[in-house]
């Protein structure tokens, strides 16, 4: 079988739309997000606009990062030094990140077999804890349950923020990812649904809680010159209580995904025609074990996640290499050494060591890759032979050594 020869951190050019509008703002040497001229909407203003309305939400506030807007997210839910935040203990590390970020400790919760949280661990979690917010990490673009999540987190009195890192986009029942909580905190990072290259999106429907926020994120007394925000009133008190963090995007990063929002949707329809393809001839290979995505949630492919549960530890490995060798980059999430953007809560030295037997489990066999916009159809479908191939060859042969 021929190796695939194509890159797996190559994204889609910055399409020409979103070249000229940066050109334009570096033209005016205005490239801070307060600095306009009377009554200019600055990129930054205009792209909160512009995602408040694709969201369907009231409120949007953009961010420096995907990992600052859950930050000061927690910071405006009320979130202080001292308490606990549940999160997923499947995730990456931006997420306990975050909460550790305003002085807060993480308390990890179960995941099922389909990379979701799982409800009944939650429910326990939250009694053992006593913890009021929720940070749900949407993994890899796998949405729980989120009508019965959001039923069992008001009959606990538990605020839910939202990260959507890997679902914008996504919706359940046809309500969007992120419009479930209090907050849905977004990533515009290189790879994620919209590329700025770093840079993320926070909204809401609470004035009060956006208010803190904008605050919060340094707008100093112009919070008037915001695209989406509460009314001048709500700012009153807030605006002398709320201490400065600096971290809202500037107009250069704004004015190169206002253009791209608008290819957002057609983009989701490529991503998930790569993604199908993928998995139905993963599927086909009876060692192979892919998470069920039920059918309230409409998903975005950007990555593919799988299971092999049959083999050990060393065959993971080795099954890595002889993708690696014919060009297909894997990451295995139960490496005992983290690897790049992988890793797991054992890596997480600066969180409370906890027992999470059921997460370890499905990690211990669990493979994840991207799926860039940039491989065609006729690529994934490579990929997916390369990857059905090796994976019967790592579970056919029982010696290691034979498999060469």
């Amino acid at each position: 079988m021929e190796p695939f020869r194509g890159v797996f951190t190559q994204q889609e050019a910055i399409p020409d739309d979103a070249i000229a509008a940066a050109v334009d703002v570096m033209r005016t040497g205005r490239l801070h997000r307060y600095n306009t001229v009377g009554d200019e909407l600055g990129a930054a203003s205009e792209l909160e606009g512009a995602f408040a309305d694709y969201q369907g939400t009231r409120f949007c506030l953009a961010c420096a990062s995907g990992g600052y807007a859950m930050s000061i997210a927690l910071r405006a839910a009320g979130v202080e030094p001292g308490d606990t935040v549940l999160t997923n203990s499947f995730t990456l590390a931006p997420v306990p990140g975050a909460v550790a970020s305003v002085g807060a400790r993480p308390a990890f919760v179960e995941i099922t077999e389909d990379l979701v949280l799982d409800l009944d661990d939650l429910k326990t979690k939250i009694s053992e804890t006593g913890a009021k917010v929720l940070l749900l990490s949407s993994m890899r673009g796998h949405l729980c349950d989120m009508e019965a999540l959001v039923a069992l987190l008001a009959d606990n009195d538990v605020l839910l923020v939202e990260d959507c890192a890997h679902t914008m986009g996504a919706s359940w029942n046809g309500r969007a990812s992120g419009s479930f909580g209090l907050a849905g905190c977004f990533s515009t990072q290189t790879y994620k649904h919209l590329n700025s290259g770093e840079g993320g999106l926070l909204t809401s429907d609470d004035p009060q809680f956006m208010a803190r926020a904008i605050m919060l994120s340094g707008s100093y007394m112009l919070y008037r010159r915001h695209g989406a925000a509460p009314p001048e009133t709500t700012f009153e008190d807030i605006r002398l209580e709320t201490p400065n963090m600096s971290g809202r995007m500037d107009n250069l990063r704004a004015a190169i995904l206002l253009p791209q929002l608008q290819t957002l949707d057609k983009n989701v329809q490529r991503w998930n025609e790569r993604y199908d393809l993928i998995a139905d001839g993963l599927s086909e290979v009876p060692a192979i074990k892919l998470p069920r995505r039920p059918d309230p949630e409409h998903y975005v492919g950007s990555s593919i996640q799988f299971r092999l549960p049959t083999l050990d530890p060393e065959k993971m490995l080795r099954f890595v290499e002889l993708n690696k060798e014919m060009g297909v980059e894997l990451k295995w999430f139960g490496d005992n050494t983290p690897v790049a953007f992988t890793s797991n809560h054992h890596s997480w030295k600066y969180t409370d060591p906890q027992e999470l037997p059921k997460t370890d489990h499905i990690l211990a066999s669990l493979f994840d890759m991207r799926i860039p916009l940039s491989f065609t159809l006729g690529d994934c479908a490579h990929i997916a032979r390369i990857i059905g191939h090796n994976a019967s060859r790592c579970t056919s042969e029982g010696n290691l050594r034979q498999i060469e």
